[in-house]
């Protein structure tokens, strides 16, 4: 049986599908997405809190390397065999070397239910993966199109640190390791205990959300729909790789893994849309939201974790 939570994603995309009225108000749904990035960053804060030394930094900076690895590696693929447009291959490039907030979550909770060991670092891959990944897929469309890099760059930086994801998350890291568990625990003990319900009802609506952007499958982008479905196990070997070359504890291996498979479906538009307007981002969140995370929180965690448990036994 899959996990709980889930659960909570088929119901949303059954209920999607079959054209029901069940839908979530904008303003839950934002305030869910909200609570869900605070909490998953104060979780790591409180993890790192006592735990902090110079022995991540070789760690962060290989998770870095992977995020800007794979839209280098991507574009030439998209262009090619998928048969975008430049514009469109950026920005592809951009939404799968990025990573996704609520992989992420579903790997973390598939982890804790386990009783795997969880690095008390995890937190940070989010952000250096999800940065490096959108300025490099950036500069390779300003390159393509015979302007300087850092025209792209120059006025992203600002955006790109300052939205609300990277925000809640680095300050929730931040709190957490300054207060850690017992003296935050007044305003963190309700957060943290209500994980996985904000988890459960996030995911309901991205069922939601899949299953309108599935509706109706747009056959005419079959090589599209096709990459959105081999990318993941392919790009989760590289993330599984890295976690195997750093020694990672079964936990952080899974979640590594899970994050390089994954494909971002907020920061990344946000960003493409002031970077890149020529994108159909249209297409970028078929490929990422339709496709690529329900195969990854149904089928690819499950089975990332067997791949791990195979080789790490």
């Amino acid at each position: 049986m899959p996990d709980i939570v889930v659960m909570f994603f088929l119901l949303g995309l059954l209920a999607g599908l079959v054209k029901s009225d069940l839908t979530i108000p904008k303003a839950a749904y934002d305030t869910l997405s909200l609570l869900l990035m605070l909490t998953i960053g104060l979780k790591g804060g409180m993890a790192l809190y006592g735990n902090l030394g110079w022995s991540i930094v070789p760690e962060m900076a290989a998770v870095a390397a992977l995020g800007a690895l794979i839209p280098l590696v991507l574009m030439p693929v998209l262009r090619r065999l998928v048969r975008l447009s430049a514009a469109d291959s950026a920005s592809l490039a951009a939404h799968y070397g990025s990573v996704s907030a609520g992989t992420f979550a579903v790997a973390l909770a598939f982890a804790e239910g386990r009783d795997l060991p969880v690095g008390a670092e995890v937190t940070l891959y989010l952000v250096m993966m999800e940065l490096p990944a959108i300025m490099l897929a950036i500069a390779l469309y300003r390159r393509y199109q015979g302007s300087q890099p850092g025209e792209a760059i120059s006025g992203l930086w600002h955006e790109t640190l300052t939205n609300r994801g990277v925000i809640l998350l680095a300050g929730g890291v931040v709190i957490g390791t300054l207060y850690g568990p017992q003296e935050g625990s007044k305003v963190t003990e309700l957060l943290i205990n209500s994980f996985y319900a904000v988890l459960a009802l996030f995911l309901l609506e991205m069922g939601l959300t899949a299953a309108e952007t599935l509706r109706p499958l747009p056959w005419r982008h079959w090589r599209l729909l096709t990459f959105a479905l081999v990318a993941p196990p392919l790009l989760s070997l590289a993330g599984l790789a890295v976690g195997l070359a750093l020694g990672l504890p079964a936990g952080s291996l899974l979640i590594l893994t899970a994050l390089a498979a994954s494909a971002s479906y907020i920061a990344a538009p946000a960003a493409m849309r002031t970077a890149i307007p020529e994108a159909n981002i249209g297409l970028a969140m078929l490929a990422s939201l339709g496709l690529t995370f329900p195969l990854n929180v149904i089928i690819g965690i499950p089975l990332y974790h067997q791949l791990i448990t195979w080789l790490t036994n």
